[in-house]
């Protein structure tokens, strides 16, 4: 029988953060008692938050209660006011702190155009319309972690900026396993996003990705260039239902992807390791400017905890449950004011939360 007890680490960070993070708690509290599913909810401190309180935007206490959790729900962090200081003390230093000391080497980002929203696409209705996309990024390795790093004088007197793409085939190997895993739960087709043409370490990554396929022959596997990619996003994004690629493309195609949406407001994450508790996130930042206004949209927090309840704990119909409730108050025309349109009712950030709560009610 599936565990139904689970220690919860909430990161609530900055900016608009703690609002909307107050919302999921609230549906992941209600969904618990439908489903007889029990939450231990521990509060943290990540990036600029823990910086103000500590100096530190990853601090070991933080780390250490992450660890000994089922799963970790993350809000947003970041924002003008720590912008100007040192690398090693950004908030988003704390973000990559957090995945490296979890081992989460796999980013899950779903672009799914939900019916209700596919005017708000900037592409046009037939070309979004049933864009259902995931993008498996590869998270711990690539141009963001490889060595060597920095900035060096050169014997000339002029600096130069060095960083290393680089990846091993047990890297590689790793996180084609999720992405073949992932296109076997969806349609069965897979993309692998390199740019082999040119670089050494994506004709290693082709080489492996290929490899792998044999192990998978349910799946159906493409390759494209990344720059190829990212025309085909735009030119016809329903042909693509699962992709893979490293560190960097993956940044740069799952934003992309995530704009065929229309509101990066409402998309979801997940970045999971071999082990332990994964980390689930809404894509977007912090947005500091309507902080503590009633303003935000708490829909990616709330489907990232959805995502938590299927991915990271085992519990897809709790899942559902939240999924349909979201799908339900925009099909009542509730909606926040990133993704508002006339003839809607428009909703801060609590009201919506209610909305969530009566839908799920119901």
């Amino acid at each position: 029988m599936t565990q139904q007890n689970y220690r919860i680490t909430l990161l609530p960070g900055d900016g608009i953060g703690p609002e909307i993070m107050a919302v999921a708690v609230d549906v992941l509290k209600l969904v618990g008692k439908q489903f007889d599913i029990q939450f231990e909810f521990q509060e943290a401190l990540l990036g600029g938050a823990a910086i103000d309180a500590t100096g530190e935007p990853l601090p070991a206490q933080t780390l250490e209660r992450c660890r000994n959790s089922d799963a970790v729900l993350l809000a947003a962090i970041g924002g003008y006011k720590w912008d100007n200081l040192p690398r090693h003390q950004r908030p988003e230093t704390g973000l990559l702190g957090l995945r490296a000391g979890l081992g989460l080497f796999a980013n899950l980002r779903p672009a799914k155009i939900l019916p209700q929203l596919v005017d708000a696409s900037s592409l046009k209705r037939e070309v979004v319309e049933g864009v259902d996309m995931m993008v498996v990024r590869e998270l711990t390795g690539g141009i963001y972690f490889g060595e060597p790093r920095g900035i060096f004088a050169t014997e000339t007197g002029q600096k130069r900026g060095v960083n290393t793409m680089a990846y091993t085939e047990a890297e590689i190997d790793r996180i084609g396993r999720v992405a073949f895993e992932t296109a076997q739960k969806r349609s069965g087709k897979l993309c692998s996003v390199d740019k082999s043409n040119v670089l050494e370490v994506s004709q290693l990554w082709r080489d492996r990705i290929t490899a792998l396929s044999k192990e998978y022959p349910d799946v159906e596997l493409s390759h494209l260039y990344v720059d190829a990619a990212a025309m085909q996003l735009l030119r016809w994004p329903k042909q693509f239902d699962t992709i893979v690629t490293g560190n960097l493309f993956g940044d740069i195609l799952s934003d992309a992807a995530a704009m065929l949406t229309g509101s990066i407001g409402m998309l979801p994450s997940a970045s999971l390791g071999a082990s332990g508790p994964g980390v689930f996130e809404p894509v977007h930042g912090s947005a500091p400017d309507i902080a503590l206004q009633d303003k935000a949209n708490p829909l990616a927090q709330v489907l990232s905890a959805a995502m938590m309840l299927r991915y990271g704990l085992d519990q897809p119909a709790a899942a559902n449950k939240i999924e349909q409730a979201v799908m339900q108050v925009l099909e009542q025309g509730d909606r926040t004011g990133d993704i508002m349109s006339e003839g809607m009712n428009l909703l801060g950030c609590s009201a919506m939360g209610n909305a969530l709560i009566q839908a799920l009610e119901q």
